[in-house]
């Protein structure tokens, strides 16, 4: 670059550069062996039509690491796509009167746009879209395959039914019991569900977990947790006047003797069954059915019961305990029943206090301390207590003690059970993946040929007043032909959990162009993806399904690997201040801050704040999560245009690490620019006084240019390590910024001076290259380099700039800094300590004084201790 301007203009910058990594193509990859490969994946983003700073922050950071990878030599992969089914579409399409196919395709359009202006190094050739055929009909197809193997199959389920609106809800559309758009009543239904066998994958999710070191220990704990894998004993209570039994599983076998009562789930059949000559029952059943009871608000839920009047007769007493339906327990876990030890389970407890219920303890602590079992449940492990002949045995030793016994009455086995339950995939909504599965009167329920994927989704819908799926009205949809008996049938209305989708989308990348098969041999280049980044919040649902599919494609031959990430991020959020007013009626207004004129101290702190429109005080209420409901978001689409990319990038890598929330602040977004600024002047007035070629030798440098060399080179070996290993990024920044102000101070215009500016200056701008792409584009030209930026390497450390020709050390007498002494490094202690007491500031504390000792610590300090 022969000229380059004075002032730095982001706007049109930014553009110049763009237009120039979209002609040369830089970011399109193909697979190349004689590279490593690097697979950066961010999450794929839900087409809700605007980019929030959530989305900015996630890809920035995947952008970093990809731009930083390919600076090591890797043939780095880094694509883009987007989550497209879901019930949003659906919520947004009848308030808009619109289909959501027409919605999600416009959002699509205008977040690409927005994701291109953030200057992300993206290979857009692979760009899918869940709700395109090209991407849905393999998973349709699949689905078909694992059908065959028996992995895929039908059952009923229980699910929230709205009666009014007359389709099924999902948890989140139940608000307090009730339809989000109806307001009726939801009833608890049982219906015909698809699932996959997730549970015959149990043991190799949960193991393969030791193998993921580079995932957090906390989402690896989160997984092992829902999985949750439990051995105990599967036992069976007799019923009193039948041959039958009762099936419960019980991880405390060790407790058996101190069982008080059986509690059944509602739609337990021996429930139904009691209820039939019971109104009062089945009023309590019908009751059950009508709360939607998730699985994390069952402990802290109110335990409500009702006696059956049967009765259960212990498995080793014979002693008769009575049959209660308790709506803590549910049919869809284990039996639907479970054995009560109100003396041992604080669940247990909490019921038999409420109806009055025995409680025995038959554990008591190993320290043989006192404890009053009528004030709480004692939980933990110990020795047992009335407990016949197993008294005085230890709970591991009465565990397989009673285990034995009841397997040689036949009454009980050894089992290992699992939290973890088959993944229903089934959603009675329109916008998602057609199920390819058709029914016939004559053949029973069939796989949709390969042959006649995919089943299309019809996007031209209208959604009319009385709710639930169009696809249950179009008779041009789910009237069909039985593919066995070609007699009239009908096909399947039923759409995928779009976690099918996204369970398998980071494969598809890698054969984004293969029409003939899911995958091909390139998935197997590319997989497992290097790095995954995404949300916390898909610690457990997402990763586990993804997981579970890749070894599902695995075992089809369609993979080789096992795990589908290998390291895992999980950035923080996102928080900005929040502001609001208490109108008379009471709660709060929430007022954009973007409105809000504040004042703040000489720290940049907020002491103050008021309404721009009428200029009267608004309350500050600290710092909370961009959201809508706070009114704190911020459109990054309006600082990209204010402030460039660049400039928001370098913000939200420097603001906080990536793993750790971030706070954001337009007094640090202004900060970021003033230092792209300072860069940009920097460089401007160094090219302006003539270039230097870098990669001649140095004269001898004096003994400040080696310093600065020095603290160049610790510094580039410091941000190698920030940017390849620990992922601080802002602290790699940081040191970048150290370094400017570094180059503000050297005024050398010497020859080794300017070549050492240089020098510096071009390894600045290939450190934050992958933090600030365009202006370090536009810099690396302007310092008289070849070439593009993009295809430049990252810098190497020269290991002879960090030796240490001189030290300085600091001079202590009587404990306190009396002064500083630059030494040679390989300076004698008798040296040193002769520098030290010839310094005059020190000789000046040591007059009238007599030398105790000195004490030289070495490359730090000089202690003279006096009299």
């Amino acid at each position: 670059m022969s000229s380059m301007q004075e002032q730095y203009t982001p706007k049109t910058l930014e553009a110049e550069v763009q237009a120039f990594w979209e002609i040369a193509q830089s970011f399109e990859v193909t697979e190349d062996p004689d590279k490593p490969k690097y697979y950066c994946l961010s999450m794929f983003p839900y087409p809700s039509g605007v980019l929030h700073m959530g989305h900015v922050r996630n890809y920035t950071i995947g952008d970093v690491i990809t731009r930083f990878q390919r600076m090591q030599g890797k043939n780095v992969l880094q694509p883009m796509g987007w989550d497209a089914f879901g019930l949003p579409a659906e919520n947004a399409a009848i308030q808009n009167k619109t289909a959501p196919a027409k919605w999600t395709y416009r959002n699509i359009d205008y977040m690409r746009s927005q994701l291109k202006s953030m200057g992300l190094a993206i290979d857009w050739t692979r760009e899918l879209a869940t709700c395109k055929p090209d991407y849905y009909r393999w998973e349709q197809w699949f689905f078909t395959q694992l059908y065959e193997k028996g992995l895929v199959y039908r059952k009923k389920s229980t699910v929230n039914w709205d009666p009014v609106d007359q389709t099924v809800l999902a948890n989140e559309q139940v608000v307090d019991g009730r339809g989000w758009r109806s307001g009726a009543l939801v009833e608890q239904r049982e219906i015909d569900q698809w699932f996959l066998k997730i549970t015959a994958y149990a043991d190799e999710l949960l193991d393969e977990l030791n193998q993921l070191p580079g995932w957090p220990s906390q989402v690896r704990t989160m997984q092992e947790n829902w999985i949750g894998r439990s051995e105990g004993v599967e036992l069976q209570f007799g019923l009193e006047g039948s041959k039958e039994t009762l099936s419960v599983f019980t991880t405390r076998p060790d407790t058996l003797m101190g069982v008080t009562y059986v509690a059944v789930a509602a739609q337990h059949p021996l429930a139904l069954r009691a209820a039939e000559n019971n109104p009062a029952l089945a009023a309590f059943i019908e009751e059950c059915k009508l709360a939607k009871v998730a699985e994390a608000d069952m402990a802290t839920m109110e335990k409500k019961g009702m006696a059956t009047g049967l009765m259960a007769s212990h498995p080793l007493t014979g002693e008769a305990v009575p049959i209660w339906v308790a709506n803590f327990v549910l049919m869809s876990y284990g039996s639907g029943a479970v054995m009560a030890v109100p003396g041992h389970d604080q669940r247990d407890w909490e019921f038999a206090t409420k109806y009055q219920l025995p409680i025995q303890q038959v554990i008591t602590p190993t320290d043989g301390h006192e404890l009053d079992i009528n004030q709480a449940a004692f939980t933990e492990k110990g020795v047992l207590v009335n407990s016949g002949r197993y008294d005085g045995l230890s709970s591991a030793e009465a565990f397989n003690a009673i285990a034995d016994d009841l397997a040689e009455q036949g009454l009980g086995r050894r089992q290992i059970n699992y939290r973890l339950r088959d993944w229903g995939v089934s959603r009675q909504r329109y916008w998602g993946c057609p199920i390819p599965m058709i029914y016939c009167d004559t053949c029973g329920v069939q796989a949709v040929p390969a042959a006649a994927l995919p089943v299309l989704l019809p996007e031209d819908v209208e959604f009319d007043e009385t709710g639930g799926s169009p696809l249950k009205k179009m008779p041009s949809f789910y009237e069909c032909t039985c593919p066995s008996c070609n007699q009239p049938a009908r096909r399947e209305t039923d759409t995928f959990d779009t976690f099918f989708e996204s369970s398998w989308y980071f494969a598809r990348y890698a054969c984004f162009d293969n029409d003939q098969a899911m995958l091909d041999e390139r998935a197997n280049y590319w997989l497992p993806v290097d790095q995954y980044i995404g949300g916390i919040e898909h610690a457990i649902l997402h990763l586990l399904y993804a997981r579970f599919f890749h070894k599902l494609m695995r075992d089809h031959g369609m993979l080789e690997s096992d795990e589908p990430f290998t390291n895992l991020l999980t950035q923080g959020m996102v928080l900005a201040d929040t502001f609001y007013r208490e109108p008379a009626t009471g709660g709060q207004d929430w007022i954009p801050p973007s409105e809000v004129e504040i004042q703040r101290d000489e720290k940049g702190r907020i002491t103050g704040a008021t309404l721009a429109s009428d200029g009267q005080p608004v309350i500050h209420s600290g710092m909370s999560k961009m959201s809508k409901s706070k009114k704190n978001g911020v459109d990054p689409q309006m600082m990209i245009d204010k402030y460039g990319a660049d400039t928001l990038r370098l913000f939200s890598m420097f603001a906080a690490p990536p793993d750790q929330s971030m706070e954001w602040s337009d007094f640090g977004v202004e900060g970021a620019q003033r230092f792209l600024r300072r860069l940009w002047k920097q460089v401007y007035e160094h090219v302006a006084t003539g270039l230097v070629d870098s990669s001649t030798a140095y004269g001898k440098l004096s003994s400040e240019q080696q310093d600065l060399r020095r603290k160049l080179h610790q510094s580039l070996q410091k941000v190698t390590d920030d940017m390849g290993r620990r992922y601080t990024f802002n602290t790699a920044i940081a040191a970048n910024m150290e370094l400017i102000n570094e180059i503000s101070r050297a005024a050398d215009e010497s020859e080794n001076g300017r070549k050492l500016r240089q020098e510096m200056l071009e390894t600045i701008v290939l450190m934050l290259a992958p933090v600030t792409p365009h202006i370090c584009h536009v810099l690396w030209q302007a310092l008289g380099r070849e070439g593009a930026l993009i295809d430049a390497p990252w810098p190497e450390v020269d290991e002879s700039a960090l030796v240490q020709h001189s030290l300085e050390l600091i001079v202590q007498v009587n404990g306190k800094v009396r002064g500083k002494v630059k030494v040679a490094a390989d300076a004698t202690e008798s040296e040193i300590q002769a520098a030290a007491l010839n310094t005059d500031n020190v000789k000046r504390f040591l007059e009238a004084s007599t030398i105790d000792k000195i004490i030289v610590v070495k490359g730090r300090l000089v202690s003279i201790v006096v009299k």
